[in-house]
């Protein structure tokens, strides 16, 4: 099989579209290069597709390298037949590969390798052999200084038999299939940590059941944390006679004198070897899917969280809030660049008010803020209510800001560098300040995990974690396009085949050189040559650059098509952006090329309508019930406006300004059945929702959006 026909197996598109694509690929051109610039040879395959093909070209090599060492360790055993090197040239499942290689694996001292060692396979090959043979007094033939009676040489034969059945290829696929529709799952609490205080969250697996194949992830992840914390001990378990009539069917030829102790090597086989293997696999191969599952809501959840709304160049004022430390307040300008930093104490126990409100007064006017931004942390609440009772001379929004992760982000290498001369306080609060002007720019500097808008993440496996968030970001920075001249190098690094050190190259030419005046000008920066070029160009906007396309989504490889367009049509191509009369008057086809097809074409004529068009949309200003402030004040059935703050595979959490978020469970989305939180609702979208429960001592809110 080659990579095309395994790969196409899982993605449906035709092999011509597949094959162009691992190309690209291993021409190291990038995912969002590859999705956005080729379609024409991809057949308009988005970044999903393409990331998939990736990662089934690396699985394919993975499976060819194995093939290859598994090969290799039979041969020089001289062990390899003919009928075993045609099935293992022929299959491409690592599971079946790894049973065709179990009989020839090097392994610790076996019971049957000790049976064999005194001689007793032929005996065991006999009794398989399954005739009307008399086994017990052929057993008397094979006595020996370690065989010292005729029920050790039994013994002996049957624990060889055992590891047979275990090797049985056939045997394994269909006990692999038994648990794979029929697995249940048991936990038990460990007795002497039952009154733990730390047991107690996980005090639904004291006792429970349920099938493997139907848990949900977070359920899987809950109940493994749980034993690895040592709270509670768990099974994976089938009907054992339901296993037994398995291997009781491909292993028996009826009754003859042998079946009695093939039956007693049958129940030694399952229960030694093949049920701890085959339960273990089982496991962890629902582990692996519920790691996809919860790897899958934290990316959707990242990614709607970079793409949140910014609010643009505007001179901001950020509050990082608190009561006994006070409210570390910044001023940043329109670039984000820190003007003035100063401590108010307008809470208890202080309650410097009115001190705090002048100073507020005199920073707005003084820097000319035009919109408040403040962290959602301890004493958020009682700061905007303070902010908002102040007589501005002008209207200033205020807007409330998500701060996780932004202690992180103030202690972090990358805070040090931007912020040599400032402590942790003020780094968090320009952190809660640039959120709001650029969410995308200001949370790639933070690990994505510290962000805290997932389930489990701790517990899933962290490399695939890792490369699925980072592919999220990526995918995020170049769907937006990023402005070279005022991006940081940690942005810059996202961006299509830039990466980390000509992110740092770049910034120190533009430090030396001043602004990036064009596109071309990118040629000028150490190390980055015409692959990187190709990769990284279109994905840089420059504000009023020389030419106009600069600062479009228009890769310079079309420059020329663009300028015949304008040609062809008696105007420049500056009269011809964002003109849609004009733009409307074009034939794409006229326009092809070898090179440049017709869907690369209308993405042309679709990009100089609207030109660096930023796909997010604007933020927007939110007001929490003012009458709500601890969970004292909550009653069932209230009405209230909320923000949601995290999705889960089982609900919803919205923040409805308290420090406790409320769970709305996926049954309370919307009338009817919900099977994707993310088809009813996306990160920070405003809802309403009704309350519906309030359990104070425990701190939890249940609310409903079927209001």
């Amino acid at each position: 099989m080659t990579n095309i026909q395994f790969i196409s197996k899982s993605v449906n598109t035709e092999s011509i579209n597949i094959q162009n694509t691992v190309q690209l690929l291993q021409e190291d051109c990038t995912i969002p290069f590859i999705s956005r610039y080729r379609k024409d040879k991809t057949g308009n395959l988005d970044e999903v597709q393409i990331e998939q093909i990736a990662k089934l070209q690396k699985d394919y090599e993975v499976i060819v390298k194995r093939k290859e060492a598994i090969l290799k360790s039979i041969e020089e055993q001289n062990a390899l037949t003919p009928e075993l090197d045609k099935k293992i040239q022929q299959s491409f499942d690592l599971q079946e590969l790894e049973d065709f290689y179990l009989p020839f694996k090097k392994k610790k001292k076996t019971k049957a390798d000790v049976a064999r060692e005194n001689g007793l396979e032929p005996l065991a090959k006999i009794i398989m052999a399954q005739k009307n043979d008399d086994v017990d007094f052929i057993a008397t033939k094979y006595l020996n200084e370690n065989v010292i009676n005729e029920d050790a040489a039994l013994q002996g034969a049957r624990d060889i038999i055992a590891e047979w059945i275990n090797e049985n290829i056939y045997v394994r696929k269909q006990l692999r299939r038994l648990f794979q529709r029929k697995a249940i799952i048991t936990t038990k609490v460990v007795k002497t940590k039952k009154d733990d205080q730390d047991a107690q969250k996980f005090n639904q697996y004291f006792d429970w059941s349920e099938s493997l194949t139907k848990v949900p992830s977070h359920r899987l992840l809950a109940m493994l944390r749980a034993e690895n914390e040592g709270f509670i001990k768990f099974k994976v378990e089938v009907d054992i006679d339901e296993a037994y009539d398995i291997i009781d069917e491909l292993v028996l030829k009826g009754q003859n004198p042998s079946t009695p102790h093939i039956q007693l090597a049958i129940e030694d086989s399952y229960k030694r070897l093949l049920n701890p293997a085959i339960s273990n696999e089982a496991l962890q191969e629902a582990k692996v899917k519920a790691d996809a599952n919860s790897i899958q809501v934290f990316a959707n959840n990242l990614g709607q969280l970079l793409l949140a709304p910014p609010l643009g160049e505007k001179r901001i004022l950020a509050i990082d809030p608190g009561f006994r430390s006070g409210c570390k307040v910044v001023c940043l300008d329109e670039k984000g660049d820190l003007l003035y930093n100063e401590n108010i104490y307008p809470h208890a126990p202080q309650n410097e008010t009115a001190m705090a409100m002048k100073k507020i007064r005199s920073m707005v006017n003084a820097y000319q803020i035009d919109a408040i931004s403040i962290g959602n942390g301890t004493a958020s609440r009682e700061t905007e209510f303070f902010i908002k009772k102040i007589a501005f001379d002008k209207p200033v929004q205020v807007f409330i800001v998500s701060e996780a992760g932004a202690s992180v982000y103030s202690a972090s290498k990358i805070a040090r560098e931007e912020f040599p001369n400032y402590d942790v306080t003020v780094r968090g609060s320009v952190s809660i300040g640039r959120r709001l002007s650029d969410p995308l720019a200001e949370l790639v500097k933070i690990d994505p995990k510290a962000i805290g808008v997932g389930q489990y993440q701790h517990d899933v496996d962290q490399t695939k974690l890792k490369e699925e968030l980072d592919n999220t970001v990526i995918r995020c920075v170049n769907s937006v396009g990023i402005n070279i001249n005022t991006a940081s190098k940690h942005l810059l690094s996202y961006v299509s085949g830039i990466g980390e050190k000509l992110a740092e190259n770049i910034v120190q030419y533009r430090s030396e050189n001043g602004p990036f005046e064009d596109r071309k000008q990118l040629k000028k920066v150490p190390r980055l040559g015409e692959k990187a070029y190709q990769q990284g160009a279109a994905f840089i906007r420059i504000s009023n650059a020389k030419n106009p396309l600069d600062n479009s989504a228009v890769h310079p490889e079309a420059y020329g098509i663009v300028e015949k367009m304008a040609k062809d049509l008696k105007i420049s191509v500056n009269d011809l952006i964002a003109n849609k009369e004009k733009t409307s008057l074009i034939k794409p086809e006229n326009y092809i090329t070898s090179e440049i097809g017709l869907l690369t074409l209308k993405d042309i004529i679709k990009e100089l309508e609207k030109p660096g068009l930023d796909p997010r949309k604007s933020a927007k200003v939110f007001e929490f019930d003012p009458n709500v402030k601890t969970i004292k004040d909550l009653r069932t059935g209230m009405i209230l406006s909320g923000i949601v703050n995290n999705i889960t595979n089982f609900g919803c959490f919205v923040d409805i300004g308290l420090k406790e978020s409320g769970l709305v469970h996926i049954s309370q989305l919307k009338a009817g059945f919900v099977s994707d939180v993310n088809e009813v609702v996306k990160l920070h979208q405003h809802v309403q929702v009704k309350v519906t429960e309030v359990d104070e001592d425990r701190k939890r809110i249940q609310l409903t959006m079927v209001v």
